[in-house]
């Protein structure tokens, strides 16, 4: 567990986080509103050299070009609709998913079941300084550390 007091050392984490990933990264952020998943997503996307993030919440999914492209999803809105595995299922993400990192804001049940291979983060902002924990899925992230 790592503890984060700003939003700058969130997108520090997320650059680290970012500088080790490769393409078929599959990515579950989960946390309260505002805790700083997007934040933190801004930050692996300056490490895959992508200049601006932003939340997906409207669009449900948003698709940044580079060298290691960056597919940013949010499912708050499809777990509204108690219908999110239908929907994910709609977004296609299987198609571009092994030439990118894709990051999933939201990321339960219905995002896991896209690999067996994947790497958990929840923010805890339930006190002033966030606590960021870390779920390694798969022989992928094993060694795996920030």
């Amino acid at each position: 567990m790592i503890e984060i007091s700003s939003a700058q050392e969130m997108q520090n984490l997320g650059a680290l986080i970012g500088s080790q990933l490769r393409a078929g990264d599959l990515i579950l952020l989960n946390g309260e509103l505002g805790a700083g998943k997007t934040v933190l997503v801004q930050g692996i996307g300056q490490a895959l050299g992508i200049k601006s993030v932003t939340s997906p919440t409207f669009v449900i999914s948003k698709s940044y070009p580079a060298t290691l492209p960056l597919i940013h999803v949010d499912v708050y809105r499809l777990l509204d609709s108690g219908k999110a595995s239908l929907f994910l299922d709609d977004l296609d993400l299987d198609s571009d998913r092994e030439k990118a990192v894709t990051v999933i804001e939201w990321g339960g049940a219905e995002s896991a079941r896209l690999s067996d291979q994947r790497l958990e983060i929840t923010i805890d902002r339930s006190e002033e300084i966030r606590k960021v924990s870390f779920n390694c899925v798969g022989n992928r992230w094993s060694g795996f550390s920030v």
